[in-house]
């Protein structure tokens, strides 16, 4: 456990705040309403790892009227004493001094899911103006604010208004409160999307048991609280919402090794894919990594150990694969741990090494404790049965892609008539538009350019998958196809240095049948082929609703409010053509509004809530109609773009 008494002294001061307004993207990655986000998350994750390090169990996350945001939690205080090095208060070192703070040893902090002290800070340089309050038996108060120095023509950003003072106001709160307007010139949009900070907020709750969170949207006077006393499990609970659980509660295993806090929850459904999602100090890796390898070598080195035990494998059997084992599974791995190295494509795998061997252990020790638990016995029975059948599944779907391979319909399938490839062999430059129709892919095979661009037409609908086996799936022509075209095989042969196209862009019409389309696609790479996503290599091909011509003017419109616009720049007596589908465009037409790299828009698919994603996927596309209807009812809104894309110019 962290020590209780934090002094100003225990911050340690790295480098000062002169580069962040120049090159924000460096510390926030980016200036689009995911880098406005970035900023309240700094904030945040301070809150939250004075809860994870035991000092503080509620936070109030607000949304203001006037556009700023506040975080308050009751935890130690950010030190309000003098810092001997810096000549100034803990307070204005931890938001004026770039990696400054108390989380670079783990005297303070056991664990730390905040950027390494650069949070408060960055915030402060980033926004207009930044207020701070800290409760220590009396209130302590201090401004910063961001001006135009005229004498230089340069921003200086989060300077102090005035020193730390205590204003002498008694009070029984403790803690910190911080309020900050994000600066309008630096932020693509200040405008916080409620929604977005919501599921956070929620997976936060769920990950840091019997924590309180608390949001308030004063611009729509909403508020909720997120308080889970059963932590992960209740988190494993909610992501199986509408799946068939095969056992009650879920299995839970919690124990420290090496100085690594690790926390497991399990559950398994009848689904036919698996849905692991892990953590590093509250932190998502997408991309997994040691943690996660350790568990997965871990759970299957047991299972397999309990089967022989219970002499459902004899001594001549082969032991079950570890996707047989994860076959319907769920599961929250979350691991506290110190100096946590990323890496990956997007720095969200965690590279530690020590990590796999401390996890691999603790759920190897965990689960075989389990076992002897008499109530348990018939969990881990089911589980194993569970596991059987899958591997004849799997067997089955082998010898179908052995088949497969033999008549060249998957891996070296003719696709003549149906991929018009391109000439290019640098993969990294290539495109494949995925395309409704028949029609459409005419038109776009005439409109490409050949160098780069290769179009697959489909002739029907593909298959959901979330509703079937492997071997089902890989009977699907459709399917077959996409796979074949994109070269990198899927599930668990998933090979991204094979993928053949850097851009694999859907392109279907603005229609119900167009979106169903695209969902159903979406949820085939979400499922089978989460990295090509994870990647960045997934894109919506964005065609123009509308056409408004005058004589030789000829205006496109992508949504009704450009409409207006259009209209109004082409003037009276225009004609107006509403695109039914991409089959009504002539080649030259989709060239222009659609497939040219200079004046189309893609919209890229980037998951950035990957549970809350395999939540909505089983909702939206599984069996259970009620709750189908239930988020409909409650969510719908078909003028919203897709919460897991963002718009880009390509």
């Amino acid at each position: 456990m962290a020590k209780n008494s934090y002094k100003a002294e225990d911050i340690k001061i790295l480098e000062g705040l002169d580069a962040v307004r120049m090159r924000p993207g460096m510390y926030i990655g980016t200036t689009s309403i995911k880098g406005l986000h970035h900023i309240l998350w700094e904030i945040v994750d301070n809150a939250v790892d004075e809860a994870a390090n035991g000092h503080a169990d509620k936070i109030i996350v607000t949304l203001h009227k006037d556009g700023s945001a506040s975080v308050e939690d009751n935890g130690r205080g950010i030190p309000t004493d003098m810092h001997s090095k810096a000549g100034v208060s803990g307070v204005q070192v931890v938001f004026t001094q770039l990696h400054a703070g108390g989380k670079f040893n783990s005297e303070n902090y056991s664990y730390s899911g905040g950027l390494h002290g650069v949070g408060a800070s960055v915030t402060n340089a980033l926004s207009e103006w930044l207020k701070v309050q800290v409760y220590k038996n009396t209130v302590y108060e201090m401004e910063f604010k961001s001006y135009l120095d005229e004498s230089t023509g340069k921003v200086k950003s989060g300077v102090p208004l005035y020193p730390l003072k205590d204003t002498k106001v008694k009070t029984k709160k403790k803690g910190t409160f911080v309020r900050f307007m994000p600066d309008k010139t630096v932020f693509e949009t200040i405008i916080f999307n409620a929604e977005t900070i919501l599921k956070r907020l929620k997976e936060l709750a769920f990950l840091n048991k019997g924590l309180e969170i608390e949001f308030y949207d004063e611009r729509t006077d909403f508020k909720q609280t997120f308080k889970y006393d059963g932590g992960i499990v209740d988190f494993v609970k909610y992501l199986n919402e509408g799946k068939s659980t095969l056992y009650g509660e879920p299995l839970y295993i919690k124990a420290e090794k090496d100085k690594i806090l690790v926390e497991i929850a399990i559950q398994h459904t009848d689904a036919y894919v698996d849905s692991v999602y892990s953590y590093v100090n509250n932190i998502p890796t997408g991309e997994g990594g040691m943690h996660e390898t350790g568990f997965r070598s871990g759970l299957t080195r047991t299972l397999n150990d309990f089967a022989r035990s219970k002499n459902v494998l004899k001594e001549k059997d082969d032991n079950l694969l570890g996707d047989d084992f994860r076959e319907g599974l769920t599961a929250i791995v979350s691991i506290k741990m110190q100096n946590v190295q990323f890496e990956g494509q997007t720095k969200t795998k965690l590279g530690n090494p020590e990590a796999r061997p401390a996890v691999e252990y603790v759920t190897v020790n965990e689960l075989e404790v389990l076992q002897k638990d008499k109530k348990k016995v018939k969990v881990f029975e089911t589980i194993i049965q569970k596991a059987i059948a899958a591997s004849k599944v799997r067997l089955a779907a082998k010898k179908a892609k052995e088949i497969a391979r033999a008549s060249k319909s998957i891996e070296a399938q003719n696709l003549v008539g149906k991929l018009a490839a391109c000439s290019g062999r640098k993969a990294e430059l290539n495109e494949l538009f995925i395309v409704e129709g028949d029609s459409a892919g005419g038109s776009a095979k005439q409109a490409r350019v050949r160098q780069f661009q290769a179009i697959l037409p489909l002739r029907g609908k593909p298959l959901n998958v979330e509703k079937k086996k492997l071997d089902q799936i890989l009977q699907n022509e459709e399917i077959r196809t996409i796979i074949s075209a994109l070269g990198t095989g899927i599930g668990s042969e998933f090979d991204l240095e094979s993928l053949k196209y850097h851009k694999v862009i859907i392109l279907s019409d603005a229609d119900q049948d167009g979106a169903h389309i695209r969902a159903i696609l979406l949820t085939f790479f979400f499922r089978y082929m989460r990295e090509l996503v994870n990647a960045g290599h997934v894109y919506i091909g964005m065609p123009p609703l509308y056409k408004v011509s005058k004589g030789n003017v000829e205006e496109y419109a992508y949504d009704d409010n450009e409409l207006k616009a259009k209209i109004e720049k082409v003037g009276r007596g225009h004609s107006l053509q509403r695109y039914k589908g991409l089959g009504e465009m002539n080649p030259s037409q989709l060239w222009e509004t659609t497939m040219n790299p200079q004046t189309r828009s893609l919209m890229q698919v980037t998951i950035e809530d990957a549970a809350e994603a395999d939540r909505l996927i089983t909702v939206l596309m599984g069996d259970e109609v009620g709750e189908r209807k239930k988020y409909i009812f409650e969510h719908a809104n078909f003028n919203k773009t897709d919460e897991f894309a963002k718009i880009k110019h390509n």
